[in-house]
């Protein structure tokens, strides 16, 4: 199924997985692939923590938080619900470029306002085809409007190589009986 719903100033982005996964998921008839794993399971693995900022903080303020959590991305909540993100590229092309002062430039004045996100029951697979088809490099997962997660590229990238270091393993077994 593809489509876009607006919930609230939110996109959430649905891919048809059969232009992402192709036939690997069929190797395995039990279990669930990596590509298959939902974003639940990636977010129980990996951890839950995710930073967020309100829009009426300073850029100068969000950059302190970027550099403390060590991260390249927070989402910006307003009332607790999800309406911007803000990353370092943001500053880069907003404030230094722009020669704007962060301390007294509000993060509601950078960020990005057009925020794909995800649900816990989406697939591994469709956070790549989401990434991949609008550029993105972090997707907030946001269950009944509220923030619970955020998976990252590096998330889904490690994801993928776990799904091929096992393929291979498998093959390799197949082969050598």
């Amino acid at each position: 199924v593809r489509g876009c719903s607006t919930i609230g100033s939110m996109k959430a982005e649905t891919v048809d997985l059969s232009t992402v996964r192709g036939e690997v998921g069929n190797l395995w008839p039990t279990g669930r692939t990596q590509m298959q794993k939902t974003v639940g399971q990636l977010l129980d693995a990996k951890g839950r923590d995710v930073w967020s900022i309100g829009p009426d903080a300073t850029v100068y303020e969000a950059l302190e938080l970027l550099a403390d959590k060590n991260v390249g991305a927070i989402v910006v909540v307003e009332d607790g619900r999800v309406c911007g993100i803000v990353s370092e590229r943001d500053y880069a092309r907003k404030i230094r470029l722009l020669e704007r002062d962060s301390r007294k430039t509000r993060v509601g004045e950078i960020m990005t306002s057009e925020v794909w996100t995800i649900t816990e029951d989406q697939s591994v697979a469709e956070c790549m085809g989401s990434m991949t088809e609008h550029h993105i490099r972090h997707l907030p997962v946001v269950e009944a409007d509220r923030l619970v997660g955020i998976i990252t590229i590096g998330d889904v990238v490690k994801a993928v190589m776990a799904e091929q270091a096992f393929l291979i393993q498998q093959l390799e077994q197949y082969i050598t009986g």
